[in-house]
């Protein structure tokens, strides 16, 4: 608000208007800034305030995040059967059953945005390699440091799923998938594979099965199709046969279609105040006006100290102020 003034003692002369002539010194001149500056310094300080507490903000860009909407885990068999050199890369040269999982599965892996993939290998014992996670390319590097045997030349096909299941249980995603690339001859689980494939069933967890290996093979490295037939149904997914690099292919592109999802996705919009603008200029313009008001003062202070004197031009007849 304006200062308050007060009236100051003066003395009453007939020729006020040629005193104030003489001292160059006209009221309307002077007190028409001093009422705009009463008004105008305020109001500005005012609307910089309201500006301030309106508290406007900068709306940047908006960021949007992929939430997982499916758990998948891979059970991959690295038992001495994946060792067999049947498939056929794209290069068209023989590779083993595992080189061409690994191939496929990465091309397959690249799709799975949206999806938390883990994975888990077994050969005499299961293990997990990678727990679930939306980071696919660690997934993917993880699936290719795999080698046959790494878990030992044997088949523990129901072990592997029980160990699924156990991972699902602090799952909190809407869908639970798994997919198995095996023989299916389970050698060395301590659960049969269709008892662990009922388990999962309960726990509303799907099963696919993907055969890997020739049917007319014999001995430990045989291919059990009814085996992998008996899991899929007991865990209500689907049985799929792998001849060749092309069938498997074939496969991921049959789940894709089976195992529709839906990608939920969160946006978000930064936001920055900018408050401090208004505040900081009403800041620096009431210290502006308030330096003024000191410099103005010690100039009237001075020139008040300064003693004064009145007198008569003769050629004119006019009043001057001179020391």
């Amino acid at each position: 608000m304006p200062p308050r003034t007060s009236n100051r003692v003066a003395v009453r002369v007939p020729f006020g208007d040629r005193l104030a002539e003489a001292m160059g010194t006209t009221s309307q001149p002077d007190e028409s800034p001093r009422e705009i500056r009463k008004w105008v310094i305020p109001s500005l300080l005012w609307l910089l305030t309201l500006c301030a507490v309106a508290r406007p903000q900068w709306v940047e860009s908006p960021v949007t995040k992929t939430l997982p909407t499916r758990d998948l885990l891979l059970l991959v068999d690295l038992s001495s059967s994946m060792n067999q050199e049947d498939f056929t890369n794209k290069a068209g040269k023989k590779v083993d059953r595992l080189t061409a999982v690994k191939e496929v599965l990465g091309d397959f892996l690249e799709k799975r945005d949206g999806d938390r993939v883990g994975l888990v290998v077994f050969g005499d014992a299961a293990y997990l390699q990678a727990p679930f996670s939306t980071d696919l390319e660690l997934s993917r590097r993880l699936l290719d440091e795999c080698e046959v045997g790494m878990a030992g030349p044997r088949t523990a096909f129901g072990d592997a799923i029980g160990l699924g299941v156990g991972l699902f249980d602090e799952s909190d995603a809407p869908a639970k998938t798994m997919i198995a690339l095996t023989d299916g001859n389970d050698t060395k689980s301590q659960v049969p594979p269709v008892e662990a494939a009922r388990v999962a069933a309960a726990r509303d967890i799907r099963i696919y099965t993907v055969a890997i290996g020739d049917p007319t093979t014999a001995g430990e490295d045989k291919l059990d199709e009814q085996a992998l037939k008996d899991v899929a149904s007991a865990a209500n997914g689907s049985y799929f046969f792998a001849g060749d690099r092309k069938s498997l292919e074939g496969i991921y592109s049959e789940l894709d279609r089976l195992e529709t999802r839906k990608v939920k996705t969160v946006s978000h919009r930064p936001r920055r105040d900018l408050f401090y603008w208004p505040v900081l200029m009403a800041v620096l313009i009431s210290l502006g006006e308030k330096s003024l008001s000191l410099i103005r003062l010690r100039h009237v202070d001075r020139t008040a100290e300064e003693p004064q004197m009145i007198s008569v031009n003769p050629l004119t007849g006019k009043l001057e102020l001179g020391p």
